[in-house]
């Protein structure tokens, strides 16, 4: 069975869209400090002993962990700091982009090119490698009609991409249009970002057909069938640098719960650097995503049916019942039961809202 695009097809599995993006790293103190300027502030942590960070993840070592919250939004787009103290390596680290395995978590932000003059600036002095791209322009959901002039003006996005060592971001900034419920940004971030709105996944996969499991164990609806996307497209041609005669596959896959923390997933259609085994848990960087259900015995089960070889259904860092698995494109998930609707109630419907 393939991906499914009929939402009343899906296994009614309670699923989020995605909670949490998880940063390995050894300096958590850092990671605390750069993220609070993009408004994330810890909301919880906890800590586990060598043994249980084995049992819970397959990782020998202690582990302290860090939920990070932006703003009151708790529905999605949290950040995870998964501090061990013996890292199983750097990593994917600064590579060229679309190198296999990387990950990448989106923001909407208030002030595009703003960003781009901190991280270009940050690039000539050198200190960490980062590699912004240009903010680029693009109506990528035809929402423009008639001739554009001065009074019937552009409704637009601008995105920019910004590669580093760290930490791999898209920010994307609306003119002309607002998508409720769809990345929040509150006054006194200092950056003017929102929390996480979608993740970015580059994948070690002959095909999208072994992604299809997002729909038939865990409930994810896939937005259309796998597409081509090329140099020929200004948006990707700038934001993934792409080389003329460049393309990927393409798809996305969002919870029927929540417009947001949804997922898109790329496989280069050409020579690209494969990097997943430093993409594993244990490693700096992101390596791992969560999604939260009340129905985690049934998830549990399905995964199981699906032999995608999940843990056993144990208690995380937090003391929330979990388990882990990873598939065979080199991405791994931890699936969580919470019981309590978020406080932030998410939407379900996208609607677009004229502002031009």
């Amino acid at each position: 069975m393939g991906a499914i695009t009929d939402k009343a097809k899906l296994p009614d599995t309670r699923i989020s869209g995605v909670y949490e993006v998880m940063l390995g790293t050894d300096n958590a103190a850092y990671a605390k400090k750069y993220f609070a300027d993009f408004g994330f502030k810890v909301v919880s942590q906890g800590a586990v002993s060598e043994k249980e960070a084995q049992r819970i993840y397959g990782v020998a070592s202690k582990l302290k962990s860090y939920r990070l919250q932006n703003g009151n939004i708790d529905s999605h787009g949290l950040l995870r700091i998964l501090e061990w103290e013996k890292p199983l390596g750097n990593g994917i680290g600064y590579a060229p982009v679309e190198t296999i395995g990387s990950r990448i978590s989106v923001m909407m932000t208030n002030d595009i090119f703003r960003l781009y003059d901190i991280y270009q600036t940050a690039r000539e002095v050198g200190k960490k490698p980062w590699l912004p791209t240009e903010p680029i322009a693009d109506d990528l959901f035809g929402l423009n009609t008639g001739e554009r002039d001065f009074f019937n003006r552009p409704t637009l996005v601008r995105e920019s991409a910004v590669y580093g060592e760290f930490f791999n971001h898209i920010f994307f900034q609306r003119y002309g249009y607002a998508i409720p419920g769809y990345g929040t940004i509150t006054t006194e971030t200092p950056l003017k970002t929102s929390e996480f709105t979608h993740h970015d996944f580059i994948i070690d996969a002959k095909s999208m057909g072994q992604m299809a499991y997002l729909s038939t164990a865990l409930g994810l609806q896939a937005e259309d069938e796998p597409s081509i996307d090329g140099d020929w497209m200004k948006g990707p041609k700038r934001v993934f640098q792409m080389e003329p005669g460049f393309s990927h596959w393409y798809q996305g896959f969002v919870s029927p719960n929540n417009i947001c923390g949804k997922m898109k997933f790329f496989i280069p259609r050409g020579g690209k650097t494969n990097k997943s085994e430093q993409q594993r848990i244990g490693e700096k960087g992101i390596t791992l995503h969560s999604f939260y259900t009340p129905r985690l015995k049934m998830v549990h089960g399905l995964v199981v049916e699906h032999k995608l070889n999940p843990t056993e259904i144990q208690k995380n860092e937090f003391g929330e019942n979990c388990f882990v698995f990873s598939d065979t494109a080199g991405i791994s998930w931890q699936i969580i039961e919470k019981n309590e609707p978020p406080k932030n109630e998410p939407r379900i419907a996208l609607e677009f809202q004229n502002t031009a």
